[in-house]
Order: structure tokens, then C-alpha cells, then sequence
């Protein structure tokens, strides 16, 4: 989860690079296309794909549109939010995912670990606002906000029905089942974009960054996410996405566009110590 908080994190800041080039919905339609390439070619030669995998592939189409969903709507989001307020969005995942956990795994939350949540929360918006109190007070909710906040909650859905949907199925066979099924969902449903994107004209940055979405924050990220659920609570793998903002810092830096203020550093160790919080073994919260 560790590795999935920062591959997640580049999504943000090499997306937000592209979100204007090229519809959400075609991108993504080619994205999960070749992720489920990817994915599928290594199923073949590891586990291979068994029949009884295909067992109620109902569960692929809801796990597949639910990731789908997600994915359309954060790019849409990023068209308009800027990511500090995105970013902000992002935070509420875990609390939600703790939601879905008790309604679809009747999975609790201990008292420890409504701590550590509120701790990330307070820890991943001091990272995201940069210590700076004025511009939290200013923070205002647009049109892109809302947008991205409903894949958030979708988001968060994904986590725990990932694992009430797998029946015992190799990791990896699952995900190329949920691929499968996110890349006709957004066939089905981004058609029209599809076919109006002249692909041929696209700018350089576009196939740069489709690179980095199909092999890292798609099929690595799917992959890692659904090891996570498999043993972790909803509320604890969600969690990790308290890292994403001090990832992105990172990212940031890394593409040359400057360091925070050292105060940010208090927010990361806020978000660490909740995670540590929730590392901690915890029979209550299932």
C-alpha cells in the first residue's frame, strides 16, 4: 500500500499535465485497453486463467465500472480544481472507505483507529494547503470538486467490495477480470469521444503520460490495491492515501517545480504517525 500511495500520487501530477489535451473518457477507454493487455499477457504466463475464474462475472462488471467511474471522473475534476483542492477531496477516501467497510464486510472501527483517520485528515490537508492557514480559509468548492468528490466515493466503495466479490481467485485474475470489464464500461460509454479524438494529432506529453498511467498507476497500483484488500481492513488500506499529498510534493519536485515550506514537514509526520496507528494489529476492526 505503501508503493500504491506513491504510484497514485504521480497520477495527479502527470495527469493534471494532460487533462486538457484529450477527453477523460477516451483516454481512459485506451488506458484500461492496455492495462488489460498487460495484465492478461502476465496471467497467461504465471497462473494462467482458469474457467472457474469466470464464475458471476456480474462481480467484474460492478468492480470494473466502479474503477472506471473513478478514473473518468477525477480527469474531469482536473479540468477545473486546481489539485490543491482535489488533493483536499482526496483525503475524505479513507472515512468513506471506513463507511463501506462496516456496510458491505460489517468491519468496526476502534477507537485508535478514529484517531489515526482524524490525524491523517489533519496531517494530509497541512501537507496539501503548505502550512499556510490563509489559504485553507480560502478554500472554495467548484464544480470540480463535486465532480471528483463523487469518485472518491466510488473510490472508496471499490475497496471492501473488492474483497466480498473475490471467490478465491489469483489476484492477478481478478484484476484482469475487472480491467476487462472497465475498459467495456468506458467503450460503452465514452464511444463518441472515442471517435472524435484525432489520435494521430495528439501532443507528445499525452502518449508520455498514458505510459506512465497503463504500466504504473493502473495495472501495478490495481494490483497492489487488491493485495491490500485482501488483508487489510477498508479503513486501514484507504489510509495510505494520507501519503498521497507528501508523494506528490515529491513528484513536484522531482518534475522541477520547486520544494514546499519546511513547516510542511509537520504534516507528514502526521500522516505517519497515523498510519502507524493503524498498522497496528486490531481484532476489532476485521
Amino acid at each position: 500500500m505503501l508503493a500504491f500511495s506513491a504510484l497514485v500520487a504521480g497520477s495527479f501530477s502527470l495527469g493534471g499535465m494532460v487533462a486538457n489535451d484529450i477527453s477523460p473518457s477516451a483516454l481512459n477507454a485506451l488506458r484500461f485497453f492496455l492495462a488489460a493487455v498487460v495484465i492478461g499477457g502476465l496471467a497467461l504466463v504465471t497462473t494462467g486463467l482458469p474457467r472457474r475464474a469466470w464464475v458471476a462475472p456480474w462481480r467484474y462488471a460492478i468492480l470494473g465500472g466502479i474503477f472506471a467511474g473513478y478514473f473518468v471522473l477525477m480527469f474531469y475534476g482536473l479540468r477545473t480544481a486546481a489539485p490543491v483542492a482535489t488533493a483536499a477531496v482526496f483525503t475524505l477516501t479513507p472515512v468513506m472507505s471506513a463507511a463501506f467497510g462496516w456496510i458491505f464486510l460489517r468491519q468496526t472501527m476502534t477507537g485508535r483507529m478514529a484517531l489515526a483517520l482524524a490525524i491523517g485528515v489533519a496531517g494530509a490537508l497541512w501537507v496539501i494547503f503548505r502550512a499556510d492557514l490563509a489559504a485553507l480559509r480560502a478554500f472554495e468548492v467548484g464544480e470540480g470538486e463535486v465532480i471528483y468528490f463523487w469518485g472518491c466515493v466510488a473510490h472508496a466503495a471499490y475497496t471492501p467490495l473488492v474483497r466480498r466479490f473475490n471467490r478465491g481467485e489469483p489476484t492477478i485474475v481478478f484484476g484482469f477480470g475487472i480491467m476487462c470489464a472497465a475498459c467495456v464500461s468506458l467503450l460503452i460509454w465514452g464511444w463518441g469521444d472515442i471517435w472524435a479524438t484525432d489520435w494521430v494529432r495528439l501532443p507528445t506529453r499525452v502518449w508520455g503520460v498514458l505510459s506512465y498511467l497503463v504500466i504504473f498507476a493502473t495495472a501495478a497500483s490495481m494490483l497492489l490495491l487488491q493485495i491490500g484488500s485482501m488483508r487489510l481492513p477498508a479503513a486501514k488500506v484507504m489510509a495510505y492515501t494520507y501519503l498521497v499529498p507528501s508523494w506528490v510534493i515529491l513528484w513536484q519536485i522531482g518534475l522541477g517545480r520547486g520544494a514546499p515550506p519546511l513547516m510542511v514537514a509537520v504534516g507528514v509526520g502526521l500522516t505517519t504517525l497515523a498510519l502507524v496507528l493503524l498498522l497496528k494489529p486490531d481484532t476489532a476492526s476485521g
